[in-house]
């Protein structure tokens, strides 16, 4: 740029957020909290805000954590059920969009395709589909773990089947699976939340597993949350709530962890419970330990009881092939079905697939270390969400969001225009692996995801209960986050200082 330009360089919003959902809102949240005087706006690429939960229609769409950790830290959660539907999340969302003025800010249909960092400048420009441009001083990504546009595609050859073939994030709103006999192939949260929802208006529905899952079972209601609700200041109940379920988790995954086969038999215990004569260990035995891959909740056990009342049966195996009337399994046996839903997982997305660079130059992630679960080395005034395998998404959002605020306050003190974790050459930190878990859609994502250092802050780690502690209360200024002017800032300071000739 030239000096000119430089001196001229002006910005259209303070911060910029992409996405308004769950990682999108909270973070409007805390700039109004915590950064008032902060222009901003949220870039949604849908027609509405919500996110995840205005995307999945599948019958039966519920969150897999208890809403008092998927909620916000700040707004409590005060519907009856801790384990919610879809519907009531959006409710949550929307009501907090409209209580705490952040609606105005969010601009729908607003698909952002690029966006190139100034160093002289220290100015984003975000440019959107359709050719649209925004400048911020700051980019902030809430667009989720995954590719809206492309589930995993399995590599299924499905033309000689004839039938109905659904994956889940594009359902039609005008399915009609009464007296249908339904496939549903996979076996995560998606699978064990649609099979009971279909069951009750289909003929039967058979979930089809190539490898089981750990099942946990609980009530969708909590009833020490509602009892505590009723006799404490709600803000009071919904904090003990939540730590409380914190911890309850963290206890449950290092106990996973340390002794695996205690937990095994425990999961074992509670789903044979719920069975009775319906329970096939095989169906139910994973070729690994509990936590390995993300524990799969049942809530009220509604999937076991429409085993148990025989709408609904796992099949375990191979698939063949797919030909007319059903799938032939590689044991020779055919699942008869008129619908199948292929659940068979989702492809995850580094920063919504947006092509971001520095000076035109690409930023490519998987070269770089996270720092703090926040922000990326060497990269400046970006900072980005990816929640929690081993605890609710939002737990991580609503930190990352706060350190973020913390970082923008910092640095007005400061009087700084950029804001950098600095990573020398010359590191030499010990690299460790960025999931611990095995389930395929983590580890086909690898190849694309950031570096992970065995120390922090260069890593995203999977432990909560640290990161809070960490983010909420330790130093911004830590020796590494350096803070600095932009060539604009300094040349207008000196054309300031400097007299006038």
């Amino acid at each position: 740029m030239t000096a000119s330009q430089i001196a001229e360089t002006t910005f259209d919003y303070d911060v910029l957020i992409v996405g308004a959902g769950i990682s999108g809102i909270g973070m409007a949240a805390h700039l109004e909290s915590m950064c008032p005087d902060r222009t901003y706006a949220l870039l949604e690429r849908r027609e509405q805000l919500g996110g995840t939960w205005d995307l999945f229609r599948y019958p039966g769409i519920r969150s897999d954590s208890d809403m008092h950790t998927l909620g916000f830290v700040f707004e409590p959660w005060k519907h009856e059920k801790s384990i919610a539907d879809g519907p009531a999340i959006l409710d949550y969302l929307n009501r907090i969009a409209d209580e705490r003025g952040i609606r105005d800010h969010i601009r729908c249909n607003s698909k952002v395709v690029s966006a190139d960092f100034d160093i002289d400048s220290a100015r984003w420009t975000v440019t959107l589909e359709g050719g649209d441009t925004l400048t911020s001083r700051w980019l902030y990504l809430g667009s989720g773990y995954y590719d809206y546009d492309e589930p995993h595609d399995a590599g299924f050859e499905t033309s000689a089947f004839g039938g109905t073939i659904i994956h889940p994030q594009f359902w039609p709103e005008d399915l009609d699976y009464t007296g249908k006999k339904v496939v549903v192939i996979g076996s995560g949260a998606t699978a064990v939340t649609i099979v009971p929802s279909m069951a009750d208006k289909a003929a039967r529905v058979t979930m089809l597993q190539r490898t089981p899952t750990y099942y946990f079972s609980r009530p969708a209601k909590d009833r020490l949350a509602n009892f505590l609700r009723k006799v404490l200041p709600e803000e009071t109940a919904y904090r003990f709530t939540r730590w409380k379920n914190v911890k309850m988790q963290d206890i449950g995954f290092k106990r996973a962890r340390t002794k695996p086969e205690k937990v095994k038999q425990f999961l074992f215990k509670r789903v044979r419970k719920e069975l009775g004569e319906a329970f096939d260990e095989e169906a139910f035995t994973p070729p690994y330990d509990p936590w390995d891959q993300r524990l799969c909740l049942v809530p009220d056990a509604d999937l076991f009881r429409a085993i148990r009342e025989g709408r609904a049966n796992i099949e375990t195996g191979h698939i063949e092939a797919f030909e007319e009337g059903g799938v032939r399994l590689n044991s020779g046996d055919l699942i008869k079905a008129d619908i199948i839903v292929t659940a068979t997982g989702l492809k995850l997305a580094m920063a919504g697939k947006i092509d971001i660079s520095v000076e035109g130059e690409p930023v490519v992630f998987e070269n770089r270390f996270y720092y703090k679960g926040a922000m990326f080395s060497n990269l400046p005034n970006l900072s980005a969400v990816f929640g929690y395998l081993n605890a609710s998404w939002t737990l991580r959002a609503d930190l990352v969001a706060e350190y973020t605020c913390r970082v923008l306050n910092r640095m007005d003190d400061k009087g700084a225009d950029l804001a950098t974790p600095v990573l020398p050459e010359n590191h030499g930190l010990e690299e460790d692996d960025i999931f611990d878990f095995s389930s395929g859609y983590i580890q086909r994502a690898k190849e694309i995801m950031p570096r992970n250092a065995t120390a922090m802050p260069w890593r995203l780690n999977q432990e909560y209960v640290r990161d809070r502690k960490d983010m909420k209360t330790g130093r911004i200024e830590d020796g590494v986050l350096a803070f600095g002017k932009a060539a604009a800032s300094a040349q207008v300071e000196r054309d300031t200082l400097e007299p006038a000739e």
